[in-house]
C-alpha cells in the first residue's frame, strides 16, 4: 500500500500465484493507494462492499461467475468502477469492449502494459476524459486494441468501418452511426455519410468550387466533406 491518497483498486483471479504477481505490480506503482484482492466474483463483490473502488484489475476466466459476467453486474451500480480485463488469451477482447472496459491486458503483463492501464484509470475518475480502448481486427489474425484519440476518422466499408489511425488501416465489424453517437461528445463528428471524423485531428478545411469541402487530417489525408455539413463544420472549427 502507497497511502490513502492513490487509486483505490481490486486484483480479482481465482489463480493464488496470478493473483499474487497483479497484487505486487500494482502495488509497485506510485499512483496506486490501496490494492484489495479476491479469489473469485463473490469475493469482489462483499470487497465492493466494503468502499469505493476506481477499478477491478479482473481475470476473465473464473470458475462459477466469471469476469465478463461480473464485470455485467458491476454495469447496475450508480457508480461502478472501471474494470481493467487480465487474462491469458485475447479471445474475449471483443466482448470485454462491448462492456466498456478501459483496457485488456494479456498475460503476462508487461510493466509499461500495466502503467498504462493505471493511467486510464487514473483518467477515468471524477471530471476525467478516460480515452477509450477500442478492439479492432489485426491484419494478420488477432485483435488490436487502439486508443481512441490515435483514431483520425472512420469510414463505413459495408458491414464494417474502416479504422483510420496513428497505428494504421484496421476493419472493425460495427455500425457507423453506433460509434458516431457513442464518440459526439469526444469531438467526433460525421462530414458525409461515410466518414466521421475526430476533429480534435482535423488541421485544415479546404473548399472546393462545387461548394464542397474537404477535411486534412494530422496525417495529411484528405476527408469529403458533404456541402450541408461544410457551414456547421467550419463553426465547429472556428476557420
Amino acid at each position: 500500500m502507497n497511502g490513502p491518497d492513490g487509486l483505490r483498486l481490486l486484483a480479482v483471479d481465482d489463480e493464488e500465484p496470478a493473483l499474487a504477481d497483479i497484487v505486487r505490480m500494482l502495488e509497485a506503482s506510485p499512483a496506486v493507494g490501496v490494492v484489495r484482492a479476491a479469489r473469485s466474483a463473490d469475493e469482489a463483490l462483499v470487497a465492493l462492499a466494503g468502499g469505493p473502488l476506481d477499478a477491478l484489475f479482473l481475470d476473465v476466466r473464473m470458475p462459477g461467475l466469471d469476469g465478463l459476467e461480473l464485470a455485467q453486474v458491476l454495469r447496475r451500480l450508480d457508480r461502478p468502477p472501471a474494470v481493467v480485463f487480465v487474462s491469458a488469451y485475447d479471445d474475449f477482447a471483443v466482448r470485454a469492449f462491448e462492456l466498456e472496459a478501459l483496457d485488456y491486458l494479456v498475460k503476462p503483463v508487461s510493466r509499461r502494459r500495466l502503467d498504462e492501464a493505471i493511467d486510464r484509470v487514473g483518467r477515468a475518475g471524477p471530471g476525467g476524459d478516460e480515452d477509450e480502448m477500442l478492439a479492432v481486427d489485426a491484419p494478420r489474425g488477432g485483435t488490436r486494441l487502439l486508443a481512441r484519440s490515435a483514431i483520425l476518422f472512420l469510414q463505413a466499408h459495408g458491414d464494417y468501418v474502416r479504422v483510420v489511425s496513428d497505428d494504421g488501416r484496421f476493419l472493425l465489424r460495427a455500425a457507423l452511426v453506433d460509434l458516431e453517437e457513442r464518440w459526439a461528445r469526444h469531438g467526433f463528428l460525421r462530414v458525409h455519410r461515410s466518414f466521421v471524423v475526430n476533429l480534435r485531428r482535423a488541421v485544415e478545411v479546404r473548399p472546393r468550387l462545387n461548394g464542397t469541402a474537404v477535411l486534412v487530417m494530422a496525417d495529411g489525408t484528405e476527408v469529403p466533406i458533404a456541402r450541408r455539413q461544410v457551414g456547421e463544420l467550419r463553426r465547429r472549427l472556428a476557420v
